[in-house]
């Protein structure tokens, strides 16, 4: 298995959802603080597609 780094754009969204979801449960923001929880997790699975699948 051949592991690669995400591009940047991937980074970039996925290092955002998770500062929103980190900030969203601290902050009470709406709709960020009811989902902060999944924003993190989206990130995550982001970040793991983007290393695993090359050109993601």
């Amino acid at each position: 298995m051949n592991l690669s780094a995400p591009k940047q754009v991937v980074w970039i969204i996925a290092a955002v959802l998770g500062i929103l979801g980190i900030v969203g449960k601290f902050v009470a923001i709406q709709f960020i603080s009811s989902n902060a929880f999944w924003l993190v997790a989206v990130g995550f699975v982001l970040l793991f597609l983007g290393t695993l699948l090359p050109g993601f």
